[in-house]
């Protein structure tokens, strides 16, 4: 199952039963019904149009509520059976586990994991896993059934009574109750080889072939070397690269088309052959040169994944506060990450964490000895997500990240996996509270001269005022710096009019959140603070009454001359 667990809540007792699930599922997502259900990852008001959303995209279900209700929601979209991912009916209360969907992609291990959990037996009503012990449409994930349109029919045979001759070593078929017979019209051949099926056969690709690759190297030489020892992309384990050579963006796109893992190992295994070799003490077959070598093991088991996987690491965005304002991207990366990194503040804003996550808080100023720890984790093998309110890239985490892998010359570090997911930046945050102030051209200054020199700050506001910009002021004013922000005001007010709109939005999105319009005629520094952002209008901004007693503020989209018609 690739994608994470998707469970649907609609009442209190359900979140409690989600909570529980999630303790054996720690990447599962919470949906809860507004209203309803407090705590939920991500909330929906209609339930229908949300688990109809899932099921399109293709994650597995577990709805906590009745099987009826399930069934309804997805009446008019169960038109492919073959794609259906794995949908469960659990009652709120965990007392029932009931798989409806996806048969064929998983639904009934993940029916008796679920069970197990809520220590409760499933409700499995599938004639073959019942009658046999396991569903061979749906094997263990070390192994690839290449044909599997012809299941259903294999299956109804065998649940004729026809026996079955097995080929190959598979454990998970040894322990199955399968009508084995060495004479039997049935056949099942576990082989790394591309062959083609024949009639009444299943073929089982295992996971026992490890790449090994150093120099340069492409993904068509990869599949040459595959066909010409006709195995099957299915069965590739790993691809092996060396810790010397992990920065070359090559490796990981061969990794992907072939869609295999990347193991990244010790850089004293100097050619292919020998990489290999560290992950198959004795390969049934072993081939190629220094730059790339195949090894084949007797099955999966025989494979030691020595080295690590290939890092990652996702700077996000919180947006102001409010988990609303929190793109799904984050909160999923958030529940996916292995290591927590942040300023305290933001780290305690992002949420409650699982016992198995470590978390990183450190001084708001220690910004760049942060962005070397997050990268010196991740080329590790982990998953580190590096927190930013607002959006990393203003302000915030993303540049000092992106500064540290600039300053780098370590290839364990260029090879990470690096993201920059955006956030809700406070100055969008104030923005759409009180309207649409910087619907035109805009710009966004820091006042704090800590980083930049105070000249340089100066000289950009009067630029961007005598430019009529609408802008946005963060770190207005602090204890160490009370003379800038009346020095900011004083430049203003030579290029804008005292009646020119100007929002004051303190921790928008935060439960002190506070908002207010006022004009620059009226603004004094002794209204604002570090947590305030100070929004400017334009000489075209426009503030009105709205019905609640507050004002609207807007600067229209046309300059100049308004458009007519």
């Amino acid at each position: 199952m690739s994608a994470p667990l998707v469970l649907m809540v609609l009442s209190a007792q359900g979140m409690e039963t989600a909570l529980r699930i999630r303790s054996g599922y720690p990447d599962a997502v919470i949906h809860g019904l507004e209203g309803r259900v407090q705590g939920a990852d991500q909330m929906f008001s209609n339930f229908g149009e949300t688990l109809r959303q899932q099921y399109g995209n293709g994650n597995p279900i577990a709805a906590l509520c009745s099987a009826g209700i399930t069934i309804r929601a997805l009446a008019t979209v169960l038109d492919n059976k073959g794609a259906e991912p794995p949908v469960l009916a659990i009652a709120d209360d965990g007392s029932a586990v009931v798989p409806l969907l996806g048969g064929t992609t998983g639904v009934n291990v993940l029916a008796r994991q679920l069970s197990k959990i809520l220590d409760v037996l499933p409700a499995i009503t599938t004639s073959g896993e019942l009658r046999f012990g396991t569903c061979l449409l749906n094997p263990p994930a070390e192994f690839h059934l290449k044909n599997p349109a012809d299941g259903k029919r294999f299956i109804a045979d065998l649940l004729a009574g026809k026996k079955v001759h097995i080929e190959g070593v598979a454990p998970w078929l040894e322990e199955a109750r399968l009508p084995v017979d060495a004479d039997g019209p049935m056949h099942i051949r576990i082989t790394p080889l591309d062959l083609a099926p024949q009639s009444n056969e299943l073929i089982f690709h295992p996971k026992t072939v490890v790449i090994g690759l150093t120099g340069e190297a492409r993904t068509e030489d990869v599949r040459n070397a595959l066909a010409a020892m006709n195995i099957a992309h299915s069965s590739v384990a790993c691809v092996a690269i060396t810790e010397a050579e992990s920065a070359k963006p090559y490796f990981p796109q061969i990794a992907a088309d072939l869609g295999a893992p990347l193991r990244i190992v010790a850089t004293d295994h100097a050619t292919a052959k020998s990489l290999v070799s560290a992950f198959i003490e004795k390969p049934v077959n072993l081939t190629g040169d220094d730059s790339l070598a195949i090894a084949i093991a007797a099955t999966p088991g025989d494979i030691i994944l020595v080295g690590h996987k290939r890092g990652r690491l996702a700077v996000i965005g919180l947006g102001p506060g409010d988990p609303n304002f929190m793109i799904p991207a984050v909160k999923q990366e958030l529940q996916h990450a292995e290591d927590i990194l942040g300023y305290e503040t933001y780290v305690r804003m992002a949420g409650s964490f699982r016992s198995d996550q470590t978390i990183h808080m450190t001084d708001n100023r220690e910004e760049m000895q942060r962005a070397r720890h997050a990268f010196a984790l991740a080329a590790s093998g982990r998953s580190v997500v590096m927190i930013s309110s607002g959006d990393p890239g203003v302000f915030a985490m993303g540049a000092a990240v992106v500064e540290a892998l600039h300053e780098s010359a370590d290839p364990a570090w260029h090879s990470v996996d690096l993201q920059i997911l955006p956030g809700v930046s406070a100055a969008m945050a104030a923005a759409s509270r009180s309207g649409a102030p910087l619907g035109h051209d805009f710009c966004i200054l820091s006042l704090s001269d800590n980083l930049k020199p105070w000249d340089i700050i100066e000289k950009r506001i009067a630029l961007a005022a005598e430019a009529d910009f609408a802008m946005a002021f963060y770190n207005p004013i602090s204890k160490p710096r009370p003379w800038q922000l009346p020095r900011a005001i004083e430049i203003l007010r030579q290029y804008r009019a005292p009646e020119t709109p100007i929002v004051l939005g303190r921790d928008i999105g935060r439960p002190a959140e506070t908002l207010r319009v006022i004009t620059l005629a009226e603004l004094t520094p002794e209204q604002v603070d570090m947590r305030t952002v100070i929004l400017v209008g334009s000489s075209l901004t426009q503030s009105f009454d709205r019905i609640d007693g507050g004002k609207w503020v807007y600067t229209p989209r046309w300059y100049g001359t308004k458009p007519t018609g």
